[in-house]
């Protein structure tokens, strides 16, 4: 069976209570559930992380290699400022789809640049909780290409 790992980055607990204007009042939980009705519809495996710490995000994902076909991440404010996961996403060489919630490029001009994004097949953005959905859609489509 295929395997996406599902990386939530800092904050993202939050959702629900947490400028609910920006990112509506969906829950992790409430995404994370979707994410795995899909994935069974789909009969594939998710690994799912949420994490605010860099490093053991970096960690997950180098340990990602012979173990996940795609990855799956919402990097957060780590989007903007984490060259240790963009490398990270760079050396395991894993199919990777970028998400966000709100999109990043109707918001302050310091979240217009994805570190991420150069290195991931695709992004996803401004879509709210079905950014997710289409981003799990578009990981299924690259590793059901390999």
């Amino acid at each position: 069976m295929k395997k996406i790992l599902v990386i939530h980055g800092p904050n993202l607990n939050l959702l629900g209570k947490r400028e609910v204007n920006i990112y509506g009042d969906v829950t992790i939980d409430e995404i994370n559930g979707d994410l795995k009705k899909l994935a069974k519809s789909k009969k594939v495996a998710l690994e799912i992380l949420q994490s605010d710490h860099e490093g053991e995000i970096v960690e997950h994902i180098g340990g990602s290699c012979g173990r996940f076909d795609a990855i799956l991440i919402n990097p957060a404010a780590y989007t903007h400022t984490s060259v240790a996961i963009r490398d990270a996403i760079s050396a395991v060489n894993i199919p990777t789809v970028e998400v966000h919630l709100s999109n990043i490029y109707s918001r302050e001009e310091f979240r217009h640049t994805s570190l991420i994004a150069p290195v991931a097949k695709g992004q996803v953005s401004g879509f709210g909780k079905l950014s997710y959905i289409l981003g799990l859609e578009a990981a299924i489509s690259l590793i059901n290409k390999k």
